[in-house]
């Protein structure tokens, strides 16, 4: 199903990588460096790269930073996006966003479904747009990680990916913001 225009330049992104966990470091952050490895292998650059608690104020203030800064296309975070009391991942996504990319969620649980069956309905993964910036909440485990960038993220952050993809529409996602 995958089709890619081998004809078509790839354009590099910038993406950020937050991970929301109140105990990992960069040291042992496995799902922060399968994102680093897996965003450098497909051609794009990380930009930035941070470690925030499971604090929802604090998550959604560093997005919206990064959401700010024109050197970042796309923000990834992992971690913070189950049923607990301290899982504050999506509700600091959707303070910022603008607009949800409401089917993200349903994709991944459907690409987490053959993995893992019905322990995929524990999972909140979510994606946005603001301030022309994509936003994405992966849940914390690395094979979420792996499961979300290789059958979803790779694809849509890839232009060359037909019949459509995100990489395609950002210079139009913040044309609210330049209208009179």
């Amino acid at each position: 199903m995958r089709r890619i225009d081998e004809s078509m330049d790839k354009i590099a992104l910038r993406i950020a990588v937050l991970t929301v966990s109140d105990s990992r470091s960069l040291e042992d952050d496995k799902s922060g460096k399968i994102l680093v490895g897996r965003i450098e292998d497909a051609g794009h650059s990380i930009a930035a790269r941070l470690i925030l608690k499971d604090e929802r104020a604090e998550i959604a203030e560093q997005l919206r930073v990064w959401c700010a800064d024109p050197e970042i296309d796309v923000v990834i975070s992992t971690g913070g996006t189950g049923l607990t009391g301290r899982d504050v991942t999506v509700e600091a996504h959707r303070d910022v966003y603008e607009k949800e990319i409401e089917a993200f969620g349903t994709i991944f649980t459907i690409v987490s479904m053959k993995k893992i069956g019905t322990s995929a309905i524990q999972s909140r993964a979510t994606g946005g747009v603001s301030n022309g910036t994509y936003l994405f909440a992966l849940p914390g485990s690395p094979g979420a990680c792996k499961d979300a960038w290789d059958e979803i993220l790779r694809d849509q952050l890839d232009i060359r990916l037909r019949p459509c993809n995100f990489v395609e529409i950002m210079p139009r996602l913040d044309e609210h913001l330049r209208r009179k």
